[in-house]
C-alpha cells in the first residue's frame, strides 16, 4: 500500500474537475526531460480512458530518445504552433501544470496559460511553487511529477483506468528522473509502484534500452571528447567541471539530448562528489547549467545562489547569461563558497 501524500481536499477537487471537463489541456516546462513528457503523456493517457479530448503542449524540442513514447507524435510544440496553441490554452475547461513551479519555467507559453478561465491544477516536486494555480499538488519529497501522477490517478479510485501505453510513459518518467533509480530513489514505495506498472503488461528492461542505448554516433564521439577535452577535476573540492561552447556541439551534429547524463559521468570517480556541466545553449544565449552530487552535499543551494536555479538535493540545474568565462569563474567561487561541505562529503 502507498502512504497517503497527497492531501485528500486536493484528491477531491482534481477528480470534481476532471469529471466535469470535456476539453484538457497539459502543459510542462522547457525543454521537457523524461519526466516532463512521461508525467504528461501519462496523464493523457489517462485522461483518453475517460474520454476527454486532451492535447499536450511544450515550449520546444524535446529529446529524440524520448519520441518513441506513446503519444508523443501529437505533442504540440508552441514554438512551431503557437497560434494553435493559444486557441486550446484559451479554450480549456482545466489546464494541468506538469513538472514545473513557476510560469517563467514555461517560457511564451506562460502568458496565454495565465490569462485563460480554464481551472489550473499544478502536479509538480520542486521547491518553492508560486501560486498560480486552483490546485497544487507539490512534494518535491518525492522523486518524480510521474510518480504523483501515478499517485493521484490511484488516489481517484481509478487505477484500472492506467493503460499499458499510460504505465510505459509514468515509468519511463520515474527511471529519468532518478537515473535509472540511482538518486532520490531510496523510498521503498518507488519500488511497488514499479511493480504495479509491471502488472500493466511493460517491458523495464525495453524501456531502458529505448531511452539509454538509442544514441547516435556523434553523441558516442562527442562524449569522447567531453571525457578526454572538456573534464577538468578538482581534487581539493571533491569536483569536477565540463563546459562546451555552440561551436564544440556542432562539430558533432549535436541535437537536443545529446549531451544528456554528461554531468553524471564524473561522479564515476572515486572522491568526486560535485559535478556540473556548462553548455552554451543551441536556441537562447544563454548557458545551461546542470549540477549533480552524491551524498549530503547540497547542489541545490549552489543551483539557487550562484546560477538562477534549484531543484532537488542530488540533482539541479540553472541558467547563466554571460560568457563562458564568467560562467566558470561563478563555478569556482561556489567551490570555495562551499569547501567546507564539500571536504566533508
Amino acid at each position: 500500500m502507498l502512504t497517503k501524500i497527497i492531501q485528500q481536499a486536493n484528491i477531491d477537487k482534481v477528480k470534481t474537475y476532471f469529471e466535469r471537463a470535456e476539453k484538457i489541456v497539459i502543459v510542462t516546462h522547457v525543454s521537457p526531460d523524461g519526466d516532463a513528457l512521461g508525467s504528461s503523456l501519462g496523464l493523457m493517457h489517462y485522461l483518453y480512458e475517460e474520454e476527454k479530448t486532451v492535447h499536450v503542449i511544450v515550449p520546444n524540442a524535446f529529446p529524440d530518445f524520448l519520441r518513441w513514447m506513446p503519444g508523443a507524435k501529437d505533442i504540440i510544440r508552441y514554438d512551431k504552433y503557437s497560434e494553435f496553441a493559444d486557441k486550446l490554452i484559451a479554450e480549456a475547461d482545466v489546464i494541468c501544470c506538469l513538472d514545473f513551479n513557476a510560469l517563467s519555467r514555461i517560457d511564451a507559453v506562460g502568458p496565454a496559460v495565465a490569462a485563460s478561465a480554464g481551472r489550473k491544477v499544478m502536479i509538480d516536486h520542486h521547491l518553492n511553487p508560486e501560486p498560480f494555480c486552483r490546485v497544487t499538488i507539490s512534494h518535491p519529497e518525492i522523486s518524480s511529477t510521474s510518480e504523483l501522477v501515478f499517485r493521484l490517478i490511484c488516489r481517484m479510485g481509478c487505477f484500472d483506468e492506467i493503460t499499458y501505453e499510460g504505465a510505459q510513459c509514468i515509468y519511463t518518467g520515474m527511471m529519468t528522473d532518478t537515473g535509472g533509480f540511482t538518486y532520490n530513489s531510496n523510498n521503498r514505495e518507488i519500488y511497488f509502484i514499479i511493480s504495479e506498472l509491471l502488472s500493466k503488461g511493460i517491458d523495464k528492461d525495453e524501456i531502458y534500452r529505448k531511452v539509454f542505448n538509442t544514441y547516435s554516433e556523434g553523441r558516442l564521439r562527442l562524449m569522447g571528447y567531453v571525457l578526454y577535452e572538456k573534464m577538468e577535476v578538482f581534487p581539493r573540492f571533491h569536483a569536477s567541471l565540463i563546459w562546451l561552447t555552440k561551436e564544440e556541439q556542432g562539430r558533432f551534429q549535436y541535437v537536443k539530448g545529446d549531451t544528456e547524463g554528461f554531468v553524471n559521468m564524473p561522479l564515476q570517480m572515486k572522491g568526486i562528489c560535485f559535478s556540473v556541466f556548462l553548455r552554451e545553449d543551441t536556441e537562447k544565449k544563454m548557458i545551461k547549467v546542470s549540477l549533480r552530487s552524491v551524498g549530503s552535499f547540497p547542489c541545490n543551494k549552489v543551483a539557487a545562489e550562484f546560477f538562477n536555479g534549484g531543484g532537488h538535493l542530488n540533482a539541479s540545474g540553472g541558467e547563466f547569461y554571460g560568457t563562458m568565462p564568467e560562467a566558470i569563474e561563478l563555478f569556482k567561487q561556489a567551490l570555495v563558497k562551499y569547501e567546507d561541505l564539500l571536504v566533508k562529503n
